[in-house]
């Protein structure tokens, strides 16, 4: 090993330098080249059960454009909420906080979600958004003669992405109280392992109380968690990523 490093010393031109100077600093970037490699498909086979699971992953189409830059905050309380956003995504990973985004429609709560998703994606994090709708849906897929997957199957599948982010919450609310059990369920894996959870919803801090029970919302707020009030009217009109 040395021989070569000493060979290829001499026909380098003085300004390039080799990136290993000795056996053990070779030895050190292969291995590390070998787990970085390693993460990556760990986390490639992460998203692909996810959408093989839920039918897709990340973030809907619908928001696809939706980032902190092009998020149109006019008022303080518009940038105050984007600062808040941009804080969670930013300091991701150093704690379990999560985040409830509480607000009438179109007032901009699935934009800055979708804007910290794609954050976190960018960062190499797996990331689903999905309606309480559609979460029931496929655990109710699961209770089928020939279900390829068992509730508890999708359920830890759910509790190892890096950020879930729940969206219409309150829809239950007109709903079984399954769907009440089946989130407590989430927060409470969730928030166990110290995996964050987001939660969008048009009800108040009174109303989803009441809904989800003041347990779940201590939990939402342990660590440092957000909460977030989009009292303005709606501009979705304004901007082109519907909220």
């Amino acid at each position: 090993m040395m021989n070569i490093l000493e060979r290829l010393k001499k026909i380098m031109p003085k300004h390039v330098q080799p990136i290993t100077i000795n056996r053990d600093e070779y030895f050190a970037v292969v291995e590390k080249i070998s787990r970085e490699a390693s993460q990556k498909t760990v986390e490639l086979n992460r998203q692909n059960r996810l959408k093989y699971l839920i039918g897709r992953s990340g973030i809907s189409p619908l928001h696809q454009d939706c980032r902190f830059e092009n998020y149109q905050a006019y008022t303080a309380d518009q940038r105050a909420a984007l600062h808040q956003a941009i804080a969670f995504a930013k300091n991701f990973g150093s704690g379990f906080g999560g985040f409830v985004f509480s607000g009438s429609c179109g007032t901009g709560k699935n934009h800055l979600a979708a804007a910290i998703g794609h954050c976190l994606i960018n960062k190499g994090k797996s990331v689903l958004c999905i309606t309480v709708a559609d979460l029931m849906m496929r655990f109710r897929s699961t209770y089928e003669k020939h279900a390829e997957w068992s509730e508890e199957a999708l359920l830890r599948e759910l509790c190892n992405v890096d950020l879930l982010v729940l969206d219409e919450i309150g829809i239950q609310h007109r709903n079984s109280d399954n769907t009440q059990i089946l989130i407590n369920q989430l927060v409470d894996r969730r928030t166990s392992h110290k995996k964050p959870i987001g939660m969008l919803t048009n009800l108040t801090g009174e109303q989803i109380s009441g809904v989800l029970g003041e347990r779940v919302l201590d939990r939402m707020m342990m660590d440092n968690g957000i909460w977030v009030n989009f009292n303005w009217e709606s501009y979705r009109s304004k901007v082109k990523c519907h909220a």
